[in-house]
C-alpha cells in the first residue's frame, strides 16, 4: 500500500475509533454512502436509454470514481494530485472542440489513472483500489476499475470493420482488439488512431473506445521511431524491463505528467461530431508550426 493511500485508510480507522459520534458526519457518510451503492443501478438506466452495456459498466465505475475524488481531494494529503490536475484544467480548459483541443472524457481518464503523485506514485485509482474494503465497493465495480487503472492511451492502426466493430492492431505490440466505439465514428482502414481502450469484462468479447478517437495524420513508421525515440528518456518507478513495456508506460505517463496533454493541444488541426484530428510527432513540433505556417491544413 502507497503512503498516501495509507494516510487515508489511518484517518478511516481513527474516525472510527472515536468515542464521540458525530452525527452530522454520520448522516453525510450515509448519504454518501447511499450515492456509491447507487451506482451499481446506473447500468439498469443506460441500458433503457439505449448505451452499449459494456460502456454502460465503465460508465458507472467512473461515476463511482468521479464521487469517491470529489470526497478524497478534501483530505491535505491529497494535495499534490489536487495541484497538478487543477493546474491542468485551468490551462486546458477540457472541454473539446471549439473550445479546447482536449476532450473531458480523456481529461478525466488522465486525472484518476495516469497522474503519479506522492513518494510512491500513486494515482486516484490505485488509492481506491487500496482503499476498497473501508469504501465498501461492490466487487464488480472494483474488478471495473481495476481495469480502468491499468488502461492507457495508445496508438492503434485501423485495420478494418467486423460488422458492428472497428478491428484496431496496437503499434508496441500487434494486439489486435476488436472495439466498439460509442462516438459512432468508423475511419478508414490503415489510419492511426489515438485512444484509451476498455478491455472485455466477463461475457464480453470487445473493447470500448472510451475516449474520443484522436486521429493521427503522420505515417506508422514516423511514430514507431518517434516511440523508440523516447525509450532512453522515459523515466518511472517499477519501469518495465522489455522494451515494448518501457512504451506501454511512456504512452501512459509521458515524460512529464502533461506531457500528451501538451502533444494534442499543439497538434490539433480539426476536429468532427465523432473525431479530432491530430497532426506532427511530440518531439517534432517546432518543424510542424514552421510547415503549418507556410502549408496551412
Amino acid at each position: 500500500m502507497g503512503r498516501i493511500a495509507r494516510k487515508i485508510l489511518q484517518g478511516f480507522e481513527k474516525a472510527r475509533s472515536m468515542a464521540v459520534v458525530d452525527f452530522e458526519a454520520h448522516l453525510a457518510a450515509k448519504k454518501r454512502s447511499d450515492e456509491y451503492q447507487g451506482q451499481l443501478h446506473i447500468v439498469e438506466r443506460l441500458l433503457r436509454r439505449g448505451f452499449d452495456p459494456l460502456h454502460a459498466h465503465y460508465i458507472a465505475a467512473q461515476n463511482l470514481l468521479s464521487l469517491l475524488c470529489e470526497e478524497l481531494t478534501l483530505l491535505p494529503v491529497m494535495k499534490p494530485f489536487v495541484r497538478i490536475v487543477s493546474e491542468a484544467e485551468n490551462l486546458y480548459m477540457p472541454d473539446g472542440p471549439p473550445f479546447s483541443a482536449l476532450t473531458r472524457s480523456y481529461f478525466v481518464c488522465w486525472a484518476f489513472f495516469d497522474v503519479l503523485f506522492g513518494k510512491d506514485k500513486e494515482s486516484i485509482g490505485s488509492c481506491v483500489q487500496e482503499l476498497s474494503t473501508d469504501l465498501a465497493i461492490d466487487s464488480s465495480l472494483l474488478t471495473t476499475i481495476q481495469l480502468m487503472q491499468h488502461s492507457r492511451m495508445g496508438i492503434y492502426e485501423h485495420c478494418g470493420t467486423a460488422e458492428s466493430e472497428i478491428i484496431l492492431r496496437d503499434l508496441t505490440d500487434d494486439r489486435t482488439c476488436y472495439c466498439y466505439v460509442p462516438t459512432g465514428y468508423q475511419g478508414k482502414t490503415g489510419q492511426l488512431w489515438y485512444v484509451r481502450l476498455m478491455p472485455p469484462l466477463p461475457g464480453y468479447h470487445y473493447h470500448i473506445a472510451f475516449t474520443t478517437p484522436y486521429i493521427l495524420m503522420n505515417t506508422r513508421e514516423e511514430w514507431l521511431a518517434y516511440l523508440h525515440r523516447m525509450v532512453p528518456q522515459t523515466k518511472g518507478p517499477e519501469l518495465p524491463c522489455p522494451v515494448t513495456g518501457i512504451i506501454q508506460y511512456f504512452l501512459k505517463h509521458g515524460l512529464h505528467a502533461t506531457y500528451w496533454l501538451d502533444y494534442i493541444v499543439s497538434g490539433y488541426v480539426g476536429a468532427q461530431d465523432n473525431a479530432i484530428f491530430l497532426a506532427g510527432i511530440p518531439d517534432q513540433m517546432e518543424a510542424l508550426a514552421t510547415e503549418l505556417e507556410e502549408n496551412p491544413f
